[in-house]
């Protein structure tokens, strides 16, 4: 998770029946509208609710809640204890309610240093500090062997973009050096600032292991990345985890570089990685050949464990059958290692995620509190292994428990507002999705306004569990509460978002402290609630604005329920 910030307007504020021929029907009703008993409902809603489950689950007991591990089991057990207590149902198979999945622990032994072989010697770079490497396959160690570098630009392949950085070169045990993000300057082209897809690592990773190469290094930079280095030495060291490979092509290693490192490595094989960057922003980009090869030898350490998504479900009325999902991801980095009897090393995660698990908890008490059922189902999941690569969500989408053209929508909290309450709502994806519309109903009742993606470039909408199912077809609202605070204005958002960026994000600083302020975390709780009330009460069936790059997906979904 990492906090959102830039407008991002609407792409297509049209075709409301979208999909209409096709999806589910019910009975038209009156127009819908949020009621006194909704909003009395959103009053269970309360701090100190919230506040104590975020003390819970984020304290030195549950040790970061590190995916397969104790802290993670006693998470999942005080999530089940909760939704009992609320009354609602299981919402696994067979009446559990777990969704358990297995996860494949790949812990390589990083180098202390990484030679590379050039035409002027043996360049060497230092572990944390130049770079980071990780096995890229489920096996005991990984190797490259006189491996040669080659530059591929963006390292993207998109035909309807008329783009190709490969061009048809052979890449196949190759280590790719290529830059974060994806081309960024013409709105026309890959949405412009919008990171896509394509400007993603895991893509990166996928389409290189997809040709053949045998290793990526990224160059990073805190702009393209959204991030500084140093959390690429946190959440790339240690236990990685992956779901069980099912035949996928994979790499030896992955790796990241700093963007000095790398510009000192180009310059001993006499290139110029500005030079290489200005290259690379053309459609006629070609691969450029280094000649700089490499070896190094990974032992990795494979264990195997499981997480759990926790579900429970709320039964619903005449559209029973169909599903609201809330996503919150529950786990988090664990435990590192110290290097002085007095460091602080547990990963506590309490903005990122104990806020949005308390959050979706406190919605859920509000759900019970309804004097009438919803017509829709609700489903909350309390997804595992976010952290890790979106897994649990992951496994989510391809296990759901109804078929997915039967999920209405999905809203997702990935981290809450901790700095009171803004005048505005961060709404990553707003602008994609009929959505739209029962959140604008909910931000017009609290009189705030609601703001699009916040920094496109960063490309937040691939980056937490709404994604997963975004995958599947399944239209979603991904927010939190916006950096225009009613106590501060945009300036203070802006610096306290700075500030936990730069300072607390994937550290173990992590922690709920005394200059926490709740009212604006409850103000975007019944947010939630109100939004995910108009969608499991309204007739029309959510769909993505036509274009879409999830379209295709829903339209699927939608024809593989249709009657024989």
């Amino acid at each position: 998770m990492l906090s959102i910030r830039t407008p991002h307007l609407p792409l297509i504020l049209l075709l409301p029946f979208l999909f209409s021929a096709c999806q589910p029907q019910a009975t038209q009703e009156q127009p819908l509208n949020i009621t006194q008993a909704i909003v009395d409902a959103a009053t269970h809603i309360k701090e100190n609710d919230i506040r104590a489950d975020i003390e819970e689950i984020s304290s030195d007991a549950y040790g970061g809640r590190g995916p397969g591990t104790e802290g993670d089991r006693m998470t999942q057990a005080y999530l089940v204890s909760k939704l009992k207590a609320l009354g609602l149902t299981p919402g696994a198979e067979n009446n559990s309610w777990l969704q358990p999945f297995e996860l494949i622990a790949l812990d390589a032994q990083q180098p202390d240093t990484w030679s590379f072989t050039t035409p002027n010697g043996i360049q060497t770079y230092q572990q944390s500090s130049d770079f980071i490497v990780a096995g890229g396959k489920q096996a005991l160690e990984a190797n490259l062997k006189q491996a040669q570098l080659i530059f591929v630009g963006y390292g993207i392949q998109a035909p309807e973009y008329g783009w190709d950085d490969y061009k048809g070169v052979d890449v196949s045990g190759k280590v790719l050096v290529m830059m974060n993000n994806d081309p960024d300057w013409d709105a026309n082209l890959f949405g412009g600032e919008m990171r896509m897809y394509y400007g993603r690592w895991t893509y990166k990773y996928e389409i290189a292991a997809k040709l053949g190469a045998a290793g990526v290094i990224i160059i990073h930079t805190d702009h393209s990345a959204g991030y500084p280095w140093q959390v690429v030495q946190t959440s790339w060291t240690g236990p990685q985890f992956e779901l069980p490979n099912e035949g996928e092509p994979t790499l030896e290693v992955k790796g990241w570089m700093s963007n000095a490192s790398m510009s000192d490595l180009l310059a001993s094989a006499g290139q110029n990685l500005d030079s290489l960057r200005q290259q690379a922003q053309s459609r006629d980009f070609q691969p450029v050949n280094i000649p700089i090869t490499t070896d190094i030898t990974l032992p990795i350490t494979i264990t195997t464990n499981t997480s759990a998504n926790v579900l429970a479900r709320l039964p619903g009325g005449d559209l029973s059958d169909e599903v609201i999902i809330y996503t919150a991801h529950h786990d988090h980095l664990g435990i590192g290692v110290a290097s002085s009897a007095d460091e602080d090393v547990i990963y506590n995660g309490a903005l990122d995620n104990a806020t949005g698990v308390a959050s979706v908890l406190a919605i859920s008490k509000a759900f019970t509190q309804l004097p009438n059922t919803s017509k829709r189902s609700v489903l909350f999941a309390f997804v595992g292994a976010e952290e890790q690569g979106l897994l649990g969500s992951k496994y989510l989408a391809q296990h759901p428990p109804v078929a997915p053209g039967k999920i209405a929508a999905a809203i997702n909290m990935d981290g809450a507002q901790i700095n009171g309450r803004s005048l505005d709502i961060s709404y990553v994806g707003f602008g994609r999705s009929t959505v739209d519309q029962a959140a604008q109903k909910a931000a017009d009742l609290q009189g705030r306004v609601i703001k699009g993606d916040q920094d496109p470039s960063k490309g937040y909408f691939y980056r937490s569990d709404h994604f997963s199912l975004a995958k599947i077809g399944v239209p979603s609202l991904n927010f939190e509460g916006g950096e225009d605070l009613r106590n501060g204005g945009i300036e203070a958002g802006k610096a306290f978002n700075e500030i936990y960026t730069n300072k607390n994000y994937h550290q173990p600083s992590d922690e709920i402290t005394s200059d926490w302020l709740f009212d604006g975390m409850v103000e975007d709780a019944q947010f939630g609630f109100y939004t995910g009330w108009v969608l499991a009460n309204q007739t029309d069936f959510p769909a993505w604005y036509a274009g879409d790059e999830f379209e295709a997906a829903r339209l699927a979904a939608l024809k593989a329920i249709e009657a024989p």
